[in-house]
This record gives C-alpha cells, structure tokens and sequence, in this order.
C-alpha cells in the first residue's frame, strides 16, 4: 500500500455534519439526511461527494472508539452563497495530504484503515497532521457495492 503523497488546495465545503463515536457510527443516517439537499446548492464545481471528519487535537494518541468527533457529508463548491437550510459551510485548508484508493463495502474498510494508520504511517516519514481527513466519491463510487472506489486522504506533514 503505497499512497500518493500530494498537496490539496483549499476546498470549499457546504454540507451537514454530526457528532458521533466510531462505536456510535451515524454516517448513513447523515448522508440520508444530507442526499435530498444536494439539488439545492449552487456553485458546486463536480457532482463529486465529500465526506470529512474533523477529530479532536488528541484523538489518535490516546485511541478509544467512543471518542466524539464531528462527520461531514457534503459537496465542494466556488463560493459559499445562498446556504441550503440545516447545512453549513466549511473550509479544508490546503496541505499536504496521502491519497489511497479504496476499493469495496465501507463495511468492511477497518483493515484498510488499520493498515494505514498502523502500518504505512509508522513506517513513512510522515506524522498525522492535525486537519480533517477526508475522501471523495467520484465517478467510481457506488454505495452498497463490492467494486465501489472512492479516494482517501489523510493529513501529513514531513515528521
């Protein structure tokens, strides 16, 4: 597993989020909640999905599954203007990020994650940075399905 190492731009982001633990996982309920909504928001620049989450500054030294932290579903947009109800802006600053690719059910990503964070990580000469961490659903996403890809990002800086 062998990430690109690459640098994002700023994104622009208009979505909804919640709070929620990995033992209390949310996420499909706030992408059902969120999905009705796309319709209504201007200035998208690609029919692309947006998920990110925003975790506490000590959330991966002192791991425990019932740690909140904040998920996003949302869509990258040019300028924030007009603001659908019940979503919010947010911005990803620019940085340094790996880029993997998954491939399959999210249901079944944790030795995908954990071959991340617990292997490549530890071993590359990077260190987790303190900004969201994201993936984006392209072309090649398809929910539910076995041969789904979506694009995986994790913040880095040179350790």
């Amino acid at each position: 597993m062998e990430p690109k190492i690459t640098t994002i731009e700023r994104k622009l982001i208009i979505g909804k989020k919640l709070e929620m633990s990995l033992s209390k996982q949310l996420t499909p309920m706030l992408w059902k909640s969120f999905l009705p909504i796309i319709s209504q928001i201007q200035n998208r620049n690609s029919n692309e999905l947006i998920s990110f989450s925003v975790y506490p500054t000590d959330y991966f030294r002192s791991f425990d599954p019932n740690t909140k932290f904040e998920k996003w579903a949302g869509v990258e947009v040019t300028n924030v203007a007009d603001l659908p109800p019940e979503t919010e802006s947010f911005a990803i600053e620019s940085g340094m990020y790996a880029e993997f690719i998954y491939k399959g059910l999210p249901s079944e990503a944790g030795p995908f994650y954990h071959s991340i964070f617990m292997e490549w990580l530890p071993n590359s000469g990077y260190q987790l940075d303190n900004r969201p961490h994201f993936e984006v659903m392209g072309d090649k996403y398809k929910n539910d399905d076995p041969n789904s890809e979506e694009i995986v990002y994790i913040p880095i800086i040179v350790r």
